[in-house]
């Protein structure tokens, strides 16, 4: 009996500011810009509200990739917001790497309600790293999985 193997569809999950980022994926999806369906996009009040358990608990779901989008340093609709965001995930990801989990797994962009190009080209690239890098299997929960 042969297994048939399927291609490899990365599964993303983007936390997505919804001052900012969020808008910013309307305004992709209203001006058709084209990005991966396998992006998965949770909106959060602020970034700084998107909890490091949340990321760990993405990879431990399943998740090849995860993504934070919050407004620019200074344009942050609860004022410092995306400062705590940028400074707890800056932790977070030297913890990522000690427990061995590529650093192009994870990424923190800013993207404004109007850059809703700039969003799209945000997914693309971060879909194709996450690609190169292949199936994330470093802190996979195997009761986790659907198939």
């Amino acid at each position: 009996m042969q297994v048939e193997k399927k291609p490899f569809k990365p599964l993303i999950v983007a936390f997505c500011c919804n001052w900012c980022s969020y808008a910013g994926a309307d305004l992709a999806g209203t001006n058709r810009l084209n990005y991966p369906a396998d992006v998965k996009i949770i909106r959060v009040p602020c970034s700084c509200r998107v909890n490091p358990l949340f990321i760990l608990r993405a990879f431990q779901r399943g998740a090849d990739g995860v993504i934070i989008c919050g407004c620019h340093p200074g344009d942050c609709h609860y004022t410092t917001g995306n400062y705590y965001a940028r400074r707890r995930m800056t932790l977070l990801f030297s913890m990522l790497d000690y427990l061995g989990i590529e650093k192009g797994r994870t990424r923190v962009e800013w993207v404004s309600a109007a850059e809703g190009q700039k969003f799209a080209e945000t997914m693309n690239s971060f879909v194709e790293t996450i690609c190169s890098l292949g199936e994330n299997k470093r802190l996979e929960d195997l009761r986790c999985k659907t198939e």
